[in-house]
């Protein structure tokens, strides 16, 4: 059902008008720029350019790629300059760029063989497009997992964030009430990194947009950071959760702690 909002606007239309108007006000105060313009435009400048049908293949896809039984050629496309961030309990930033990302998954999937029974993915008229409550099964028993997928315009994936779905680590104030992270005081990263809403979806971490978001923002600042030491940022995490243990990694955030 469509609701009008003023001047005839649909009510997606009006709420994303607030959104972005939103966004200038507070890049307004800082630094005098729009969130919308150049190389540092925001995701929530981003309107989809593909059906939503397209998004949820894409997450899916994603999923395949950790799923032992799934078809090995059901892979998603990734922007060349894709980021994967995984929120506490997880590594953070732990994937920078399509080949690596591509790499890494292969191996993991190798030596931490999982599959993905349990699946919902949904498409939003809002960045990031596609959203995703899934349970992987390892070895060690089921893990729940809240994750969502930005894309650029030509429909490439350019950022994946992903939380423990355990109670306390996800970044919706009431899960209960917005299992989506669709109402206010949804803490994702993604929505707040510059480049991400341009038409390529392109983040530089030394651009002078990400440097002025960096300075009043600490998560932010993290990935840009990590984003210039990738290996030297993934093995001081790893080692700082506990020296290979698949308990150590995996334990707290799938609940298997508890």
């Amino acid at each position: 059902m469509s609701v009008d909002g003023p001047a005839g606007l649909t009510h997606l239309q009006f709420v994303r008008a607030l959104v972005l108007i939103s966004l200038a006000l507070v890049f307004a105060g800082c630094s005098g720029s729009n969130p919308c313009a150049g190389d540092g435009a925001l995701s929530a400048c981003s309107e989809p350019t593909q059906p939503s049908t397209f998004y949820v293949d894409q997450a899916l896809r994603y999923f395949d790629s950790y799923d032992a039984t799934s078809d090995p050629e059901s892979r998603p496309t990734y922007a060349e300059g894709v980021l994967r961030w995984e929120w506490p309990p997880w590594l953070l930033l732990t994937g920078s760029g399509r080949e690596l990302i591509e790499t890494v998954d292969e191996l993991v999937l190798r030596t931490t063989p999982s599959t993905v029974p349990t699946r919902d993915c949904r498409a939003f008229d809002e960045q990031p497009f596609a959203r995703c409550r899934v349970s992987f099964m390892y070895e060690g028993g089921p893990c729940a997992i809240y994750e969502e997928f930005t894309f650029n315009d030509a429909g490439e994936i350019t950022f994946i964030e992903a939380w423990s779905d355990q109670p306390g680590y996800l970044p919706m104030d009431d899960p209960e009430t917005d299992p989506w992270g669709e109402g206010a005081g949804v803490s994702r990263l993604s929505t707040r990194v510059p480049g991400l809403g341009t038409a390529a979806g392109h983040v530089d971490a030394q651009s002078e947009a990400m440097q002025a978001a960096a300075a009043t923002d600490e998560d932010v600042a993290e990935l840009a950071r990590r984003m210039q030491s990738f290996w030297t940022s993934w093995i001081r995490e790893f080692n700082a959760i506990g020296a290979g243990s698949e308990n150590d990694i995996y334990g707290p955030g799938c609940g298997w702690e508890n």
